[in-house]
């Protein structure tokens, strides 16, 4: 199963879901695909959709997915992260209203030079990134507090 979500920003966020739906579309995604759409209303026959959802069940499409497709956010990031889940993540962008500022982005390429997850920045090959994610070798997540200060103090300071 594929997990997609969208976190709870006040902001809708189409782009990522229909990137996932022209996947569906072409073959490419086969598995059951639920999304936690958030404040993203869209409409799918090919999906599950599912707006806001309590905890627990969120929980449970964590733990149950085989990949995450997800936002920027970083708890969404973090919760598979700490369970060993392949991660697609898609940074939010200020131009399409989907954010205040491009944080998202700078983030998500930390988090991808380190080897935690895969970034799919506008322009790329989201149907190559899928295919990438099926062989790629995810770091796997190791409680080091220090290091993730490190890096997000990294981050902060070189914005």
């Amino acid at each position: 199963m594929i997990f997609v979500t969208l976190g709870t920003q006040d902001k809708p966020f189409p782009r990522l879901i229909k990137l996932v739906e022209e996947q569906i579309e072409k073959g490419n995604i086969k598995e059951e695909v639920v999304v936690q759409a958030g404040h993203t209303h869209f409409e799918s026959t090919k999906m599950k959709i599912l707006g806001m959802i309590p905890m627990e069940e969120y929980q449970k499409y964590m733990n149950d997915c085989d990949l995450l497709i997800t936002h920027g956010g970083v708890g969404s990031i973090f919760d598979a992260m700490k369970l060993g889940k392949k991660i697609i993540a898609t940074p939010r962008l200020k131009k399409y209203n989907e954010h205040v500022n491009d944080h998202q982005k700078e983030l998500l390429s930390s988090f991808s030079k380190e080897g935690y997850l895969l970034v799919y920045n506008e322009g790329d090959s989201f149907e190559e990134i899928l295919k990438k994610s099926k062989t790629f070798k995810f770091k796997k997540y190791k409680s080091n507090n220090n290091k993730m200060i490190e890096l997000i103090t990294n981050f902060i300071e070189e914005n």
